[in-house]
């Protein structure tokens, strides 16, 4: 019977931990490059200054090597990360007096995966007028995000950019279940308010 591949992903991931904890450095290097541009990638959609992204998640990799002692298999290890990502990066804006905002590269960044390349390729109905609605719908759903709160930003970037399951979110902010169902909910909520009038415009056209 073929394993699950997340599975055998977090069983990798605890080896590499187990080797690091006995001395092996060379096995946390494995971890940073597994990681580190997914926690970038995160750190980015939560501050807006792009100069911070790169001191953040190197502040976040040091944290976490020298917590790796606390982390006990029982999640992922990516959720185990991001939750010192999320805490480090507030950190970091408490320092500076800054809010957390979501940069402009949220719902447009640059990412080489291939859910990401698929999104960003034109259809073959695409025309320069279906061009710039997606941008105004975009613009819209960028603003709506910016203005959630926090908690809400944070849950709704997890589970729909990073995708990780209701459970894994609750693991990563460390809070119930039910207060992640509720966040997402809401956040959902407010940005569909923001956009339904904008897709109501729109939707009275003809491309």
């Amino acid at each position: 019977m073929k394993q699950d591949p997340a599975n055998e992903a977090q069983e990798t991931d605890l080896v590499l931990v187990e080797r690091t904890l006995a001395g092996d450095h060379g096995a946390y290097s494995l971890l940073v490059m597994k990681y580190q541009r997914r926690i970038q990638r995160l750190i980015g959609r939560m501050v807006r200054d792009v100069d911070l992204v790169e001191d953040i998640a190197q502040e976040t990799f040091i944290r976490a090597f020298r917590a790796l002692h606390q982390f006990r298999g029982d999640a992922q290890f990516y959720t185990w990360l991001y939750r010192i990502a999320v805490n480090t990066a507030k950190k970091f804006l408490l320092e500076l007096k800054r809010d957390p905002t979501v940069s402009e590269s949220f719902l447009g960044s640059d990412d080489e995966d291939e859910t990401s390349r698929r999104k960003s390729e034109p259809s073959t109905e695409e025309t320069p007028e279906t061009a710039l609605a997606a941008k105004e719908i975009a613009a819209v759903v960028n603003a709506a995000m910016d203005d959630l709160a926090q908690d809400l930003r944070e849950a709704i970037i997890l589970r729909e950019i990073e995708g990780l399951s209701y459970e894994e979110i609750a693991l990563a902010m460390d809070c119930p279940i039910g207060t992640v169902r509720s966040r997402i909910f809401r956040a959902r909520e407010a940005i569909s308010a923001k956009v339904k009038p904008l897709l109501e415009r729109q939707s009275g056209k003809r491309w």
